[in-house]
């Protein structure tokens, strides 16, 4: 069996977030990743500001929002 499981480290212990089917006593190789964690949210704007910058071209987005606000496809109501 193979599989990527989230974990947390508590109290010297590492706690699975998942169940593991595994049978009690088995032995595992378990291969440490850290995840980048940012506390607070001002750090993580921080880290994402111009992340989609030179992707997309803001001003086709902006004629294309507005023009799908024009098409009506909505069934005329029956009074």
């Amino acid at each position: 069996m193979g599989a990527t499981v989230r974990a947390r480290f508590v109290n010297g212990r590492l706690e699975p977030a998942d169940y593991l089917d595994l049978p009690e006593g088995a032995e595992v190789t378990i291969t440490i990743v850290e995840l980048a964690v940012f506390k607070d949210r001002e750090e993580r704007s921080r880290r994402a500001a111009g992340a989609w910058k030179g992707t997309i071209d803001a001003e086709e987005l902006i004629r294309n929002i507005y023009a799908d606000r024009l098409l009506n496809t909505r069934p005329e109501p029956k009074l």
